[in-house]
């Protein structure tokens, strides 16, 4: 499970972040590619837009739910 404390500080403040246990697999990028990028030089996705409507959210849960090390989380802090 992902872990807030752990975030990398590039996310966008709100309820989804991508902690420190990202392995660069692409499948967040894949899934919700208007939420989820990539940080070339640290190799690893962060959220940079957070989801609005019930269909983003879905998007984005998606993502947290194939990601096959748990590092995206969605109990970040609210803005």
């Amino acid at each position: 499970m992902a872990n807030k404390a752990d975030k990398w500080p590039q996310n966008t403040v709100g309820k989804f972040y991508v902690d420190q246990q990202c392995i660069d697999c692409d499948l967040c990028r894949e899934t919700a590619p208007a939420f989820f990028t990539r940080h070339d030089e640290g190799g690893y996705s962060y959220v940079f837009k957070q989801p609005t409507s019930e269909d983003e959210i879905g998007l984005c849960m998606e993502a947290l739910e194939g990601c096959p090390v748990e590092a995206i989380g969605n109990d970040g802090d609210e803005a």
